[in-house]
């Protein structure tokens, strides 16, 4: 009876795109590659592949992120489907994720290997099929989440400075942020480590650098209390 009911029905494709963001020259990158067959030979896609036969769509991101990137416990969220009926030659239906990564843990071997190479958010070709589409709605997500919780420390090394974490943060949301402000606002939220080494690489009194405390958070979310920025 299920055999007969799911016969005559159309078949599909699904596939994951996933939008893979660092951070670094205090910008956002997104790692693209040169598309290596038919349709849109040469043309610059985000990083995909089709669902496995017996894999989830999550498993099936996490491959592809594994698989470009060479980086375990990878921070990623789903944004969407997209399945325009004309977005391929055949009908393929994409579910799309963002991932947050270190770019200082990037195997650069593995952009050799994929033709990849990482390009400011700014200043991105244009991508094949809904890829740039994709692109917008991720960065409308990460705006939405990196208000509330702390996600953008997945882009940072385990040691940042506080103008580091502005930059971020102004890379993320693409505009300025008053400085006194938002130091300010995530001090008081007592999430942060001050640690005794500087930064002096950009100026001789140097900024000290910091570190996040999960465990802080945590205790914060627990007395009923508020990520914001």
């Amino acid at each position: 009876m299920i055999a007969a009911f799911y016969q005559n029905k159309d078949k599909h494709y699904v596939a994951v795109d996933c939008i893979i963001m660092g951070f670094r020259d205090n910008e956002l990158h997104i790692l693209i590659a040169k598309r290596p067959f038919e349709p849109l030979l040469g043309g610059w896609s985000l990083m995909g592949g089709f669902v496995n036969e017996f894999e989830s769509i999550n498993d099936a991101a996490k491959r592809v992120l594994d698989e470009f990137t060479g980086i375990e416990d990878i921070y990623m969220e789903q944004v969407g489907a997209f399945g325009d009926v004309n977005r391929d030659l055949v009908r393929v239906i994409s579910i799309a994720y963002y991932a947050l990564v270190d770019i200082e843990k990037f195997d650069t071997s593995l952009a050799e290997k994929y033709d990849a190479r990482w390009a400011k958010i700014t200043q991105l070709p244009e991508l094949i099929f809904d890829h740039s589409l994709m692109v917008k709605n991720t960065l409308n997500l990460l705006q939405r989440r990196a208000a509330v919780k702390p996600i953008g420390f997945n882009l940072l090394q385990e040691q940042f400075t506080l103008p580091t974490l502005q930059s971020l943060y102004e890379s993320i949301y693409q505009e300025a942020i008053d400085k006194r402000n938002f130091r300010k606002k995530i001090l008081a939220m007592d999430i942060l480590e001050k640690l005794d080494e500087k930064d002096k690489s950009s100026s001789r009194k140097g900024a000290f650098y910091y570190r996040f405390i999960k465990e802080k958070y945590d205790q914060l979310i627990q007395q009923g209390l508020h990520f914001s920025i």
